[in-house]
């Protein structure tokens, strides 16, 4: 926070919470792929329909959302979104069972429906409680929280989901595994659905306090999806930035819905202990004394790859004071390319670690897209929000498209589908770096 912003830290660090909640919600995706491949035995495609239900979410329920904003203040429609996220995880509870994977996905959908919604509510929120020229500090700063949850989130996913379950070729799991896993999820999701009630009391408590340093939308005259729409479409940029979020987002969630598979595979880590060498890696999967890394390890391992990006949301946060945004892009999705050219072309043991490494770099993407974005749309803030979130639909689409690789080669494969968006990435922030700014502030951010 910048300190002419003091006014704001009770509603920044309000809204702040929510940026960790949503994000660990959202890494528990990654465990889950890997269980419900193995509970249901599904293939690779199927197992990436749970991605596929989450994120779906965000391309139907952005706009609704934003019309939801427009006619009611930030803090209602906060209250309004935790309360979806909880009947979400009841119906997970329900699903867990009774053992329907069709209901997994319906509370998959539910659940990210009020996250949705929730981002789109707090978006304005953490834009604008601060200075003007803190914009993108401020934002990526916000980003590191959410970050600290996509790390916790796979470990606890890990262990409460898949001990004992393996998806390996010829691999089985007992019907006591399987009960097992199923309890896991059972107990996440009932935790889960106690925390987000708590967060939703909280909210309401100090409703008064985040409502007063929200900005004052009462002056703005309600917005239909229809015409929301179609102010987003008649800005170049609010289009260009609607197809990177979809890029950014399917190459991130595909790289980490698949990461446990890649890394327990045979060619990566499934015979090396390589990794169980470091310092402090026993904090996150202790080695069971088998050779190789298990379904189990490898998943809690998938840590490292959000916790990359926590990192590098620190180091981001200083360099976007001094360095350009659009050039700052510019560098790291080239890099993020590069190291899946590595993963592609070299594999081995040396790729687990490459693979791992490619969070650090992804760390900027999201509120550096968003805010170079706002700052070139000649869409409104609320369209422009609207439509990036709406974008997210990309982790639905990009995971699929990666299984369908892997499923018809090998997962080290599947590696080529984020190379491709990274470039693509590489080639939109270098044109951003080339077009100034038309808008002095992003009014509206988001976080993944």
């Amino acid at each position: 926070m910048q300190s002419s912003s003091n006014k704001y830290l009770p509603a920044y660090a309000a809204v702040t919470t929510l940026f960790f909640a949503w994000g660990f919600i959202t890494s528990l995706i990654d465990p889950l792929v890997a269980a419900v491949k193995g509970i249901f035995s599904l293939s690779d495609v199927e197992a990436q329909l749970s991605a596929f239900a989450f994120f779906i979410a965000y391309g139907i329920m952005s706009f609704p959302a934003a019309t939801l904003l427009s006619r009611f203040k930030s803090v209602s429609t906060i209250l309004i979104a935790l309360g979806m996220m909880i009947g979400g995880c009841l119906i997970m509870l329900v699903a867990a069972n009774i053992e329907v994977y069709a209901l997994v996905l319906g509370g998959l959908f539910v659940l990210a429906s009020g996250i949705t919604a929730l981002q789109v509510a707090a978006n304005p929120l953490a834009a604008a409680l601060g200075s003007p020229e803190g914009s993108h500090f401020r934002l990526t700063f916000s980003q590191t929280f959410n970050s600290l949850g996509t790390f916790i989130g796979p470990i606890i996913g890990a262990s409460l989901f898949l001990e004992g379950v393996e998806v390996k070729h010829g691999e089985t799991i007992t019907d006591e595994v399987r009960a097992q896993a199923l309890a896991g999820i059972d107990a996440a999701y009932f935790w889960l659905a106690g925390m987000i009630a708590a967060l939703l009391a909280f909210f309401f408590v100090s409703r008064n306090i985040v409502g007063q340093a929200a900005p004052d939308a009462s002056a703005a005259k309600p917005k239909g999806i229809g015409e929301m729409l179609a102010d987003a479409f008649q800005s170049k940029w609010a289009v260009l930035g609607g197809m990177a979020i979809f890029l950014y987002v399917g190459a991130e969630v595909a790289i980490g819905t698949q990461m446990a598979f890649f890394l327990n595979a045979d060619s990566i880590w499934g015979q090396s202990d390589a990794i169980f060498a470091f310092p402090f890696i026993d904090k996150i999967a202790s080695s069971d004394g088998v050779l190789g890394v298990s379904l189990q390890e490898a998943a809690a391992l998938t840590a490292l790859y959000w916790g990359g990006a926590m990192v590098g949301r620190l180091i981001g946060s200083a360099l976007l004071a001094k360095v350009n945004a659009a050039l700052l892009l510019v560098v790291f999705t080239g890099a993020a390319a590069a190291m899946c050219f590595y993963v592609f072309s070299v594999g081995g043991v040396g790729a687990g670690f490459i693979a791992l490494a490619i969070g650090l770099f992804n760390s900027i993407m999201f509120p550096v897209i968003f805010t170079l974005t706002l700052e070139r749309s000649t869409a409104s803030s609320e369209a422009t929000s609207g439509f990036l979130c709406t974008a997210i639909i990309g982790g639905a689409f990009v995971p699929l498209l990666a299984g369908l690789v892997s499923g018809h080669s090998s997962y080290v494969t599947a590696f080529i589908v984020p190379a491709i968006c990274y470039i693509i990435l590489c080639v939109f922030a270098l044109s951003a770096a080339k077009t100034k700014a038309t808008n002095e502030v992003a009014e509206v951010a988001a976080s993944h």
